[in-house]
């Protein structure tokens, strides 16, 4: 994925929210503002994707839905039970 930083106005709203996604696809919050301050805005988006990690894998999640996709491939309805 690529980094994005995105800033929209709400019909009627007096404010522009600002948000960054990361390379892992996390969104994190910027603020709201008054003014696009672009500047700004794109310091708080630099620091976040400076400290950006890698996600954990949930293998047993991963697992799950493996199994589930497979039931379901073959014609079985799924049953967690």
């Amino acid at each position: 994925m690529s980094r994005k930083i995105t800033i929209y106005k709400w019909q009627g709203n007096t404010q522009y929210s600002a948000e960054c996604e990361d390379s892992y696809g996390y969104v994190a919050f910027l603020g709201y503002y008054t003014e696009v301050d672009s500047k700004e805005i794109e310091a708080k988006a630099e620091e976040i994707w400076a400290n950006e990690v890698e996600p954990k894998k949930d293998l047993l999640g991963d697992a799950i839905a493996e199994c589930i996709q497979s039931d379901i491939d073959r014609g079985v309805e799924p049953s967690l039970d």
